[in-house]
């Protein structure tokens, strides 16, 4: 069975993603809401869509600054519903909004959306579902678990004989520094 390893690289769109950004530890703001994003986004349809429509995506979020991306009103909402470039999901959209408001709220909470991932880590997937099903909307298993794998927090992303696997290790990922048992299959932490 091949595995995203063996088919991204030299693919014009999930290569660059997969030896550039996918496992690598995340913490910017900005870029967190996005992944969280293009995983919703994802959800039913293929990642290489996602990956292409990912510039008009981010140019139709302001490049998903949080405070304006939760600001987008109901005009502003119509507005992204008519716009070709993107995936045009009345709940995704929605979601994607009220997640914006949701990560301003960790910033009360905890420091912002990176703070509320590091206080949280480590945990199984399981854990994390539970903890994303509280916290953000339009998130299930898949979606928790890739934008988890793909910002680091969980381990997945690459086969350890992949050279971006290397690469990623030496970048010290929350997954790469804990006790590999963690992430097996445990009752979620409340």
């Amino acid at each position: 069975m091949s595995s995203y390893c063996d088919t991204a690289p030299g693919h014009p769109l999930h290569g660059p993603y997969h030896d550039t950004e996918y496992g690598f530890p995340l913490v910017d703001e900005a870029r967190l809401l996005e992944r969280l994003a293009l995983e919703i986004f994802q959800a039913g349809l293929s990642w290489e869509l996602v990956l292409a429509k990912r510039p008009a995506i981010v140019r139709a979020f302001d490049n998903f600054d949080v405070d304006r991306v939760a600001a987008f009103d109901e005009e502003r909402r119509g507005v992204l519903l008519t716009d070709a470039g993107i995936i045009r999901n009345r709940a995704k959209i929605a979601a994607i909004i009220d997640n914006a408001r949701r990560v301003q709220a960790l910033r009360e909470t905890h420091g912002g959306f990176a703070a509320w991932l590091s206080v949280h880590h480590p945990r199984s997937k399981e854990a994390w579902l539970a903890l994303f099903r509280q916290t953000f909307r339009f998130v299930g298993g898949e979606i928790v678990g890739e934008f988890l794998m793909s910002t680091g927090f969980l381990p997945g992303a690459h086969r350890a004989e992949c050279p971006i696997y290397a690469q990623i290790k030496q970048l010290e990922p929350p997954w790469a520094v804990v006790d590999p048992a963690i992430f097996q299959a445990q009752p979620a932490k409340m």
